[in-house]
């Protein structure tokens, strides 16, 4: 899978989980909105939930999820066996030249901190189109 499971590579593969669900299913995984922080999409109750790794390999047990329906599983298989190869900073990068993220932060120096909503519609709509 890539390089070690780090928080900025979950962040990233949870914003392809949820867009590509959006695109492809028409509803999202998430309740909560990804935010388009300076390193790229952010959904911020699970940064904060692994912020104690800050930039090592996430190393805490976390159980898989077992309540959620088949589909949303296989989805999120799915992404991480297409995303997952890649490595923190190619999917940086990925997000970061993709139309949700850039629209969030539009007018905001490469560097300023945001909290700037990346709405469902414009992931939905931009992956719809791929």
């Amino acid at each position: 899978m890539g390089d070690a499971l780090t928080n900025l590579k979950l962040q990233k593969l949870l914003y392809y989980a949820q867009a590509w669900f959006l695109a492809l299913i028409d509803r999202g995984i998430f309740q909560e909105d990804f935010q388009a922080w300076v390193h790229g999409p952010v959904l911020p109750s699970q940064y904060h939930r692994f912020r104690a790794c800050e930039w090592r390999p996430i190393d805490l047990r976390v159980r898989r999820a077992d309540a959620l329906p088949h589909k949303v599983l296989a989805h999120i298989d799915e992404i991480i066996r297409v995303f997952g190869v890649e490595s923190a900073i190619s999917l940086e990068v990925m997000t970061h030249r993709e139309e949700p993220w850039k629209k969030a932060r539009r007018g905001l120096p490469p560097t300023a901190p945001s909290n700037a909503i990346i709405t469902k519609d414009s992931m939905k709509e931009f992956y719809k189109r791929m």
